[in-house]
C-alpha cells in the first residue's frame, strides 16, 4: 500500500519542521468554502493571531498569500520596486542572494551587496553601498537560514532609511521563533511564511504590509495577479486570501496559532527557542574540532550552524545524515551551495540544527546526544 514505507522520522533539518500531533490532527477538520460564511471562522482568529505574534505593529496588515515563502518575496519585488528604481539586494547567505535573483528575473534595476558567509550585516560596507548606488528599494534578510546569522534589523532599517530608501525584509524562518520588531524598523513589507517557527506545513507565504507599500505599489506597473500586494490587500482587509486556499492548511493554522497565542503564550515561545540556542551552543564545547560558524553576537534562535574539523568532508556528512536515519532522526548536512564552495576554497563544511517551532528543550539534547556520538566516529 502507498505510503507504508513512508518513514516517521523526527525532523531536525531547517524546513520543513516536525508538527505537534494537534496540528497533524487539525488536518482531518472539514474543508470549507472560502467565500463561505464558514471561512471568517477560521481566518479572523487567523490574522489576529498574526498580529499578536508580530507584536500588534501599528499600520500593518497581515496578508496571506497561496504558496511558499518565495511567492511573498516576489510579490515584494513585483509590487514594491518600480521600473523607474533602483533595488539593493543586500545578502549574508543563499537567500539573500534568491533575493537578488527574484529582482534580476523580474527584470528590475538591481545591484547587489554580498557579505562573506558566516558574517552578518557590516554597517559601514552597507552605508557605504547606499552612497555609492542611491538605491530606491534594499531587500534583505532578517534570519539567514542558510548560515544561521541573524542580522541586527533595527540597526539596518535605520540605516537604509538615513540614505531615503525603503527595507524590504525576508523573515522567513525567524517569525514565530523571535520578535519580528517591524514597529522599530518599519519596513514596506515584511516576509515569513508558515513552514519555520510557526511549526506548520509549507503552503502559505504571509506578508505584513502598511499604507506606505500600498501607496509606493500604485506607481509599479505590471504587478501581476497573485503578486499584487494591492489586489491582495483588498481580500485580506476581508480575511480573505486573494486566490483559493489551501483548507487543511488553514485549518492547522487556525489550530497552531490559537496554541502559541493562547497556550504556550508568545514570549514562552520565544524563550523556548532562545534556551534551544544556548543548548546548541553549549553541545558544541563537547565536540573537539567543532566550532560555531555564525558571527558571534548574530546567531539565530531558530538554528545553529556548525563548522566541521578539517577531517569532515561533504560525502561524509552525507553519511552522517543516513546514519542519523537509522536512529530515526533527519539530519541537516548543510546548505549545498555553501558546501560546495567552501570545498573549492579548501574549507571543510559546515551543517544545520533546526531547533525551531515545536521543538523541546529535551527533544534537543535528545538529538544532539546521538548526533554527537555520531560524529565522533568519524576521523
Amino acid at each position: 500500500m502507498i505510503g507504508d514505507d513512508f518513514a516517521e522520522l523526527k525532523l531536525f533539518i531547517t524546513g520543513p519542521i516536525l508538527l505537534r500531533e494537534e496540528v497533524r490532527k487539525a488536518g482531518l477538520l472539514p474543508e470549507f468554502g472560502h467565500r463561505d460564511a464558514e471561512n471568517p471562522k477560521r481566518f479572523e482568529p487567523i490574522m489576529r493571531n498574526l498580529n499578536t505574534i508580530a507584536g500588534n505593529p501599528e499600520g500593518y496588515t497581515p496578508v496571506i498569500f497561496n504558496g511558499s515563502g518565495t511567492n511573498v518575496l516576489e510579490a515584494s519585488i513585483r509590487s514594491l520596486v518600480a521600473d523607474s528604481d533602483k533595488v539593493l539586494n543586500v545578502s549574508v547567505g543563499a537567500f539573500g542572494d534568491l533575493y537578488h535573483k527574484l529582482a534580476v528575473l523580474n527584470g528590475k534595476n538591481a545591484v547587489q551587496l554580498k557579505f562573506p558567509y558566516g558574517k552578518a550585516i557590516d554597517l559601514e560596507k552597507l552605508e557605504d553601498a547606499l552612497k555609492e548606488h542611491n538605491p530606491n528599494v534594499v531587500t534583505f534578510t532578517h534570519n539567514e537560514t542558510s548560515t544561521g546569522v541573524i542580522n541586527d534589523v533595527v540597526a539596518v532599517c535605520e540605516m537604509i532609511r538615513a540614505h531615503g530608501a525603503a527595507p524590504i525584509i525576508d523573515a522567513v524562518s525567524i517569525f514565530g521563533g523571535a520578535p519580528t520588531l517591524i514597529d522599530e524598523c518599519k519596513p514596506l513589507m515584511y516576509c515569513t511564511s508558515t513552514q519555520k517557527s510557526l511549526g506548520l506545513p509549507a503552503g502559505f507565504g504571509i506578508g505584513f504590509v502598511c499604507e506606505e507599500a500600498l501607496k509606493k505599489a500604485e506607481s509599479v506597473t505590471n504587478r501581476g495577479y497573485t503578486t499584487d500586494i494591492i489586489a491582495q490587500m483588498g481580500k485580506a482587509k476581508l480575511n480573505q486570501t486573494l486566490t483559493t486556499p489551501n483548507g487543511t492548511l488553514a485549518n492547522q493554522m487556525c489550530v497552531q496559532l490559537d496554541y502559541i497565542v493562547n497556550d504556550e503564550t508568545v514570549a514562552g515561545r520565544f524563550k523556548r527557542h532562545e534556551d534551544m540556542r544556548a543548548i546548541a551552543h553549549k553541545w558544541v564545547e563537547s565536540m573537539d574540532g567543532y566550532e560555531l560558524f555564525a558571527q558571534e553576537g548574530h546567531r539565530s534562535p531558530s538554528l545553529t550552524t556548525f563548522k566541521t574539523p578539517a577531517h569532515m568532508t561533504i560525502e561524509k556528512l552525507k553519511d552522517v545524515k543516513e546514519l542519523m536515519r537509522g536512529h530515526g532522526y533527519l539530519f541537516d548536512p548543510g546548505y549545498g551551495k555553501i558546501n560546495k564552495e567552501l570545498a573549492e576554497q579548501g574549507e571543510s563544511p559546515i551543517f544545520r540544527v533546526g531547533h525551531m517551532a515545536d521543538i523541546q528543550p529535551e527533544m534537543l539534547e535528545g538529538y544532539l546526544e546521538v548526533l554527537g556520538g555520531v560524529l565522533k566516529g568519524f576521523k
